[in-house]
């Protein structure tokens, strides 16, 4: 079992997510990828993701995590004990997302989306302030990433498997290219 979270104010239909469901139903495990739209609460986020996971063992479940997706997926793999790519990850939401507190729209479709200020408190309660087990991530940074610092990244996910692309931007752009490892990663190949 495959969940992504997706970044803020995107949706399951950001390019990395959809490339991430594609390569899975082209392996026949579209049943096993879930790829909800998160709420802007990051509490609320958060139980919804839980729920969709209750029940699935820690060793047959993976996290994939974009930008705040990243983070989000971190505290589940902390909580949960299962693995987790995270992609371009936020490192420290809190103050990443101050500026962002009122409505904005969604990236994908231009609907309303509103960032309360208490939900900067809600991102605290998640923080992670040092992965416990290292070898349970998997993280893929871009040194041209225009959002967020990749040097965070690679401090905060320290031991962990990295893979750092030099250039490139905080979309990924070149995303096609690293789906395979971070299914790999995740346990799933073109062999299974």
């Amino acid at each position: 079992m495959i969940l992504y979270l997706h970044g803020f104010r995107s949706s399951p239909r950001s390019m990395k997510a959809r490339l991430v469901g594609e390569r899975m139903q082209a392996l026949g495990l579209g049943a096993d990828y879930l790829c909800p739209q998160l709420p802007a609460s990051p509490e609320a986020a958060m139980k919804l993701a839980l729920d969709l996971v209750d029940g699935v063992p820690a060793h047959e479940l993976a996290l994939i995590g974009s930008s705040l997706g990243g983070y989000y997926a971190t505290w589940l793999a902390e909580k949960l004990g299962c693995r987790a790519a995270v992609l371009n990850p936020a490192v420290v939401p809190m103050l990443d997302l101050e500026p962002y507190v009122g409505v904005g729209t969604q990236y994908h479709t231009d609907e309303p989306f509103e960032f309360k200020r208490e939900y900067i408190a809600e991102l605290q309660a998640l923080a992670v302030p040092r992965i416990t087990r290292p070898e349970r991530y998997f993280l893929l940074a871009a040194t041209g990433d225009e959002v967020l610092d990749y040097r965070d990244m690679v401090a905060h996910y320290g031991g962990a498997a990295q893979h750092v692309i030099a250039g490139s931007d905080h979309a990924i752009s070149g995303f096609a290219d690293y789906v395979a490892p971070v299914l790999a990663f995740c346990g799933v190949g073109a062999g299974r």
